[in-house]
């Protein structure tokens, strides 16, 4: 038989705090900045990202040692067995390691700090790169689902007014053509319905696959306090700036390397001539100089000059890039921003025409058709007024982007 026992006050509160922690990790992201993270933590450019920085810590930790490179040890043994077999023998024991060239050592360790320094402003960049995509589908969510709700607007506007309809066509107040016009609208709001419902799946869809959970019930705007992104601060100029730094560290280390690393090693010898003679020691050391490879040291300093070059120009190509698409923003916002104030003008009056309109199609002074112009004059003009609404956020979300301001 199978007991169940009570459970006691502790494991209840431990099930309760399993529980809300459950339903707090499956709680989708409810900010653009809380989106973004949750699709870095999933991008795969990230996961790499952390394997090049522990790449570059490693480099930190090799140019700190106190060798260039690690040690060797070499035995050798020499004996007559096979031809004369008088007891000679011979062993010989090298420990050699390489040394440092003056001025090496500091230029490999300033080149593993602006690695690592690279790789982190490299990742910045990444994140400004996918905070695009990001805000892209946030808005494309945002507008899918503005237009999926006019049209749903529309359609229950459009089965109030065919119901009223049908009721004084039947009661001989309206004509046939006036029925046929508000199945005609009933039918069209339909459509537009089933159109703006998948479009606002697929948008959802995409947003899914980008940051891994929902878009949340309220779509949030970014915070209207912009900064000023053309400078330094930019993440993407900070990558090319770093790259730059680390180039011109490579280009040191090539010049602190004019030839191979010198060795130094440490040598034991035990040997005696015939079996009866005792064992000769010796220790001795051993400075080997590698003369320089003119061939090899022009080549390296002509890759690493022109490979300089190429990122100094890329700076200066990002720094205009990045001023034009900060006044480019710019204008779109204050564009999207005068929009949406006409957008408001224009709902106000044809609101009011659809106050006149309803009226006097309510005393019989004008017929259905005119009702049904100012009505989808008034659903145009919400419907554009919405659209400027997002537009206008997302102008500020392009603001930011170009700005290089992570939500």
């Amino acid at each position: 038989m199978i007991r169940f026992m009570k459970p006691t006050g502790r494991l209840l509160w431990l099930m309760g705090m399993v529980c809300v922690q459950g339903a707090l990790a499956q709680t989708p992201p409810q900010t653009l900045s809380q989106a973004l993270d949750a699709a870095w933590a999933r991008w795969p450019q990230a996961t790499a990202l952390s394997q090049r920085q522990a790449e570059a810590q490693a480099g930190v930790d090799l140019a700190k040692s106190l060798t260039p490179g690690p040690a060797s040890v070499s035995l050798n043994h020499l004996n007559d067995r096979f031809n004369q077999n008088l007891g000679r023998r011979e062993w010989e024991v090298e420990v050699a390691t390489p040394l440092w060239l003056p001025g090496q050592k500091s230029a490999r360790e300033a080149l593993a700090g602006h690695a690592a320094s690279e790789v982190e402003a490299r990742g910045s960049a990444l994140k400004l790169q996918l905070a695009l995509e990001v805000r892209d589908a946030w808005w494309t969510v945002a507008l899918s689902r503005e237009v999926s709700g006019l049209a749903h607007q529309r359609l229950e506007t459009a089965q109030a007014l065919d119901r009223a309809v049908q009721r004084r066509f039947k009661a001989g107040d309206l004509a046939r053509l006036d029925a046929n016009l508000a199945q005609t609208e009933l039918l069209a709001a339909q459509g537009e319905v089933l159109e703006a419902d998948v479009t606002a799946q697929q948008a959802q869809q995409a947003y899914r696959l980008l940051v891994g959970a929902d878009a949340p019930v309220a779509l949030p705007s970014e915070s209207e306090s912009v900064a000023d992104g053309s400078g330094a601060a930019h993440p993407q100029l900070r990558a090319l700036q770093a790259a730059v730094e680390l180039a011109q560290s490579r280009l040191a280390v090539v010049d602190a390397s004019r030839r191979d690393a010198p060795e130094l090693a440490v040598r034991w010898t035990s040997q005696r001539s015939e079996g009866a003679l005792p064992y000769d020691q010796a220790v001795g050391l051993k400075v080997t100089i590698p003369l320089s490879s003119d061939g090899r040291v022009r080549q390296d300093t002509a890759a690493a000059r022109a490979e300089l070059s190429q990122f100094e120009a890329e700076l200066e190509q990002a720094q205009r890039r990045i001023q034009q698409d900060v006044l480019k923003a710019q204008a779109e916002l204050s564009s999207a921003q005068r929009q949406l104030s006409l957008a408001q003008e224009r709902l106000a009056l044809t609101d009011d025409s659809l106050r006149l309109a309803q009226r006097s199609f309510d005393l019989g002074e004008s017929d259905l058709s005119a009702l049904m112009r100012a009505r989808a004059a008034s659903h145009e003009a919400q419907s554009w007024l919405q659209r400027q609404q997002v537009a206008r956020w997302s102008a500020l979300s392009r603001l930011h982007q170009a700005q290089g301001v992570l939500p």
